[in-house]
């Protein structure tokens, strides 16, 4: 579904020099794609982001939860499997759920977007959560993706991102 239709905030909606920025903490090249090519390296196709090794492709529709989402991958997955990368990030429950709770953090470092609106549009474009809402897995349900992620260096024992990979 493309982004517009969801009413979720689009990567051409927001500062892409801030978001690149971002992302060059962990390593992470953003390569824009023409409007209506496809995303190489995207796992769901239509406009959401694709992965390939250090390259995050985006397209303006492409979703900023999705940008953010497959980014997260890349910051949570081992070094060896970031070597292989090419469209399927893997990775077990617990390390999804450290995507999701990652990608809310990462958020607030996003300008014009935040953490609210990252909750908003997680719920918009149809993530579920057993307590019927992103922001009440994130508040209530997500200790244990916020130790995961503690635990593999990622985020600080406060909660602030590190800005190194697993």
């Amino acid at each position: 579904m493309p982004a517009a239709d969801a009413g979720v905030r689009s990567f051409g909606e927001v500062d892409p020099a801030g978001l690149a920025v971002l992302l060059g903490r962990y390593g992470l090249q953003i390569e824009r794609v023409a409007a209506g090519a496809p995303v190489p390296g995207s796992y769901w196709g239509d406009s959401e982001a694709g992965l390939r090794g250090d390259r995050l492709y985006v397209r303006a529709d492409t979703p900023v939860h999705s940008v953010l989402h497959e980014a997260c991958h890349y910051v949570c997955m081992s070094a060896e499997r970031r070597i292989g990368l090419d469209t399927d990030a893997g990775g077990d429950f617990a390390e999804e759920n450290a995507v999701c709770y990652l990608q809310v953090v990462l958020a607030d470092h996003v300008p014009g977007f935040g953490r609210t609106r990252m909750l908003r549009d997680m719920d918009a474009w149809g993530y579920t959560f057993r307590l019927g809402s992103a922001s009440a897995w994130f508040t209530e349900d997500a200790s244990d993706a916020r130790r995961t992620l503690v635990d593999w260096g990622l985020l600080e024992p406060g909660g602030l991102p590190t800005f190194r990979c697993r």
